[in-house]
């Protein structure tokens, strides 16, 4: 890892620990390992040309996000904003092992005696691409019918990661590095607390990812609408 504000390595980093920054919101370091990370890249490839192509989302009140977006499973409901046309566009189904990943995520911040752990399935991600420039302003996670957790995945370049409180875009809030590889969950007391992202830290990701800059983040959810996802 290279220190963003020097531009040179740093020899002697100390292990980052595991924390929970508020109520419900944990965050892991260093959970996925290389060779998973490397997996998920070559699958955000494949999703981001898919039949709902990643790009600039156009939101519902006429702004245009900075990041490049594309959806899985549950044909891009609730996000119906990620379509670029009409309904004949099927967002690809969330594939089994990647629904198996988010509840083992949430089996690693909460323990395998939470209630949330015990009954989370994913059935629908968002895949997000930022380049050196792209920000994501203070915004809460209310689309979804359900409370459960939400899982992030983050792959390459690091970001700075704003996880404030649930009443306003505003302080409180705290400020995290998120690297490549760190899984962040926030759900029971933190599930609808604002977060950003504020600055992304070119050049901070693994070389072994080639990725040529930028982050990918992956946000696993359950919808919590009834029957099948088709």
């Amino acid at each position: 890892m290279t220190d963003p504000s020097s531009g040179t390595p740093e020899l002697f980093e100390l292990p980052r620990e595991r924390a929970e920054i508020a109520p419900g919101a944990v965050h892991v370091p260093d959970w996925l390992g290389l060779e998973d990370q490397r997996e998920l890249v070559l699958r955000c490839r494949e999703w981001a040309v898919g039949p709902v192509p990643m790009r600039h989302v156009v939101l519902p009140g006429g702004g245009r996000m900075s990041v490049r977006s594309t959806t899985l499973g549950r044909d891009g409901t609730p996000y119906r904003y990620l379509r670029t046309g009409g309904d004949h566009e099927r967002a690809p189904d969330m594939p089994p092992w990647l629904s198996a990943l988010g509840r083992r995520a949430v089996l690693e911040a909460y323990g395998a005696g939470s209630p949330d752990a015990r009954d989370h399935r994913p059935d629908t991600a968002l895949v997000n691409f930022y380049d050196a420039a792209a920000r994501m302003g203070m915004h809460q996670d209310k689309d979804e019918a359900s409370a459960a957790p939400i899982v992030s995945l983050s792959l390459g370049d690091a970001c700075v990661f704003r996880f404030g409180n649930t009443q306003t875009r505003s302080a409180p809030y705290r400020d995290i590095e998120l690297r490549s590889g760190d899984l962040f969950v926030f759900g029971g007391p933190s599930r609808y607390a604002f977060h950003g992202v504020p600055r992304i830290l070119p050049g901070t990701g693994p070389a072994a990812l080639g990725m040529k800059g930028g982050r990918l983040n992956l946000t696993l959810r359950m919808t919590g609408r009834a029957g099948p996802a088709r």
